[in-house]
């Protein structure tokens, strides 16, 4: 499985790089299989809050639209425009160049309650032995 180990975990798949008061999230690989073939992606809007569990966009597949929940309290930074043009890159690159927003964090010690990546890897399996 590929789960880096850098990054946090939500159990409804998403992902956050922290760095500073920034954060950069997006969804996981075993989330973009489960999509299948990404068409779109919708953003949110520069500057809006959101908080920690929320929905603040979706990502429409081939099979399903998925709404993308917030690991933490945040206002958007900046959106990834290539999404608008290219949101096949959340197939090809999850982790790398189909992140989805940045955020500033609103509360740092949201990040306490997100899974670690071997806290992710365990759930995964037991999700998948379901």
């Amino acid at each position: 499985m590929n789960i880096p180990e850098e990054l946090h975990y939500t159990r409804e798949h998403e992902w956050i790089l922290v760095e500073d008061d920034t954060g950069t999230v997006g969804v996981t690989d075993h989330a973009q299989k489960e999509l299948g073939d990404v068409v779109f992606v919708e953003l949110p809007q520069r500057g809006e809050e959101i908080g920690a569990g929320e929905p603040f966009g979706s990502i429409e597949s081939v099979k399903a639209v998925s709404e993308i929940y917030s690991p933490v309290s945040g206002q958007i930074l900046e959106t990834n425009s290539a999404l608008q043009e290219t949101p096949d890159k959340i197939n090809s690159d999850p982790y790398g160049d189909g992140w989805i927003v940045r955020l500033r964090l609103i509360d740092r010690s949201e990040i306490k309650g997100l899974l670690s990546a071997q806290d992710y890897e365990h759930y995964l399996k037991e999700e998948l032995a379901k």
